[in-house]
């Protein structure tokens, strides 16, 4: 199953949120929006920086994590990043492939 990486960052109604159920909510009611679309969340961090909270999940395609990505921007509780992650082997088996390609200006 496809794995991505979510960055959230809260807006001001969000963060007010957090603040309200904690955490933990926070991290339930992710876990439940990510198993509603077959999913499962592997690892969930709230960090100082660029992100406010870093998720690791596994849902089944593409279209899975962009319906996630849309759901959770609407909400207008916070806007995320969505990083596909690879494997080792996933790049070993890009790496064999061979993409016709010039750079600007070749």
């Amino acid at each position: 199953m496809p794995k991505y990486l979510i960055i959230a960052n809260y807006t001001a109604e969000g963060a007010a949120g957090v603040l309200r159920e904690g955490g933990s909510g926070r991290v339930a009611a992710v876990t439940s929006a990510v198993e509603g679309l077959g999913g499962s969340v592997e690892s969930f961090y709230f960090a100082f920086g660029d992100g406010d909270a870093y998720v690791i999940v596994d849902v089944p395609s593409a279209t899975d994590a962009a319906a996630m990505a849309l759901n959770v921007g609407a909400s207008g509780g916070a806007g995320t990043k969505t990083v596909c992650l690879l494997t080792p082997a996933e790049v070993d088996e890009a790496a064999k492939k061979t993409a016709s390609y010039r750079a600007p200006g070749a």
